[in-house]
């Protein structure tokens, strides 16, 4: 007989877990094995990362899932390896091999290629990617057989930086640094590389090392967080306004900030800035004031002709919950 499973017993848990990925899980396991580890009640990651890549992959949970979207439309930097020579069905090393040819590219032709490919670029989604076509995604149709029309999609490659290359020999490939906008597959990227130097490729490896802000030498990895003490494994939590990083600080007085948390605008002298984070002042309601800091997140905004609008706002559980939990997570 299995021994019964222990249920755990979840807690409000609030900020951002800055993961490494291992190889081999998706990002949703990845994020259900740290929503475990840490207890969690809610929580939600910024965007996928495939079973065969690894790194920064920022899991948000309780309040800051609210501000997800924002680094869903970050900026990406990613390292990868494209073997040239060989393409896939899949366009990664997952796929069956559909061709191969010899590769006779030169040093200046990769370089002049790597050139084009650098700026504003329109791409094809791959068929095995999560995009959906009337309300399927396009796995589903490559998994029966079928390839869809598919609208080119314009993205930038801001930086593509050669780091290595080898031309002759069994495995001809390239390894490429790519500083990339939202929505970029990479997939695609190197086998269009591949079919521009006249020879096919596909990926064999690719990590993410930076997502917006936030950098792989922040992260922890998943055998990491699971040997650490539990308070240890909070302690690793980012605060909520971290996913804000860039936005205009504006800080309410008492009266204001009670107002906003209701979802009410306030008249100031502000400029207008489409990226606002609003602070205020800590609650009286909490044992210990003389431990906490001076102010707390309320939310997000936009300010626009001297009016603060609010936009994604904290409830007053959810503040209260963070101050009592992780004081140190609002300064």
């Amino acid at each position: 007989m299995h021994a019964p499973r222990t249920r755990v017993q979840r807690r409000p848990v609030h900020g951002v877990l800055l993961l490494d990925k291992p190889l081999g899980l998706s990002s949703n396991q990845a994020l259900q094995k740290a929503k475990w580890l840490l207890r969690a009640e809610k929580a939600g990651h910024t965007g996928t990362l495939d079973p065969l890549a690894s790194g920064v992959l920022p899991l948000c949970f309780g309040a800051a899932t609210k501000f997800s979207q924002i680094h869903l439309d970050a900026d990406k930097t990613y390292e990868t390896t494209v073997r040239l020579g060989v393409k896939t069905r899949t366009g990664d090393a997952e796929g069956d091999v559909i061709e191969s040819r010899a590769v006779t590219c030169t040093v200046g032709q990769v370089v002049e290629v790597l050139d084009r490919f650098t700026g504003p670029i329109a791409q094809v989604p791959p068929m095995h990617s999560a995009l959906k076509k009337d309300g399927k995604a396009l796995y589903e149709y490559a998994r029966d057989g079928e390839t869809v029309e598919r609208e080119a999609r314009h993205v930038v490659i801001h930086d593509l930086e050669l780091l290595d290359m080898q031309l002759q020999g069994e495995a001809p490939q390239l390894r490429l640094r790519v500083r990339c906008s939202k929505g970029t597959y990479i997939r695609t990227l190197g086998e269009d590389i591949g079919e521009a130097l006249g020879c096919g490729g596909h990926l064999i490896a690719l990590r993410r090392t930076a997502t917006g802000p936030f950098d792989v030498s922040q992260c922890i990895a998943l055998d990491a967080l699971e040997a650490l003490s539990e308070e240890d494994r909070l302690a690793r939590l980012l605060p909520v306004q971290s996913l804000l990083e860039g936005h205009d600080p504006v800080t309410l007085g008492a009266d204001d900030a009670g107002r906003f948390l209701s979802g009410v605008r306030r008249r100031g002298g502000w400029a207008d800035s489409a990226r606002v984070a609003v602070f205020g002042p800590v609650p009286h309601t909490t044992s210990d004031p003389s431990s906490l800091p001076s102010s707390v997140l309320l939310g997000s905004a936009h300010t626009q002709a001297g009016e603060l609008i609010p936009g994604r706002l904290l409830s007053p559980s959810e503040i209260q919950q963070i101050l009592e939990t992780s004081p140190e997570l609002t300064s």
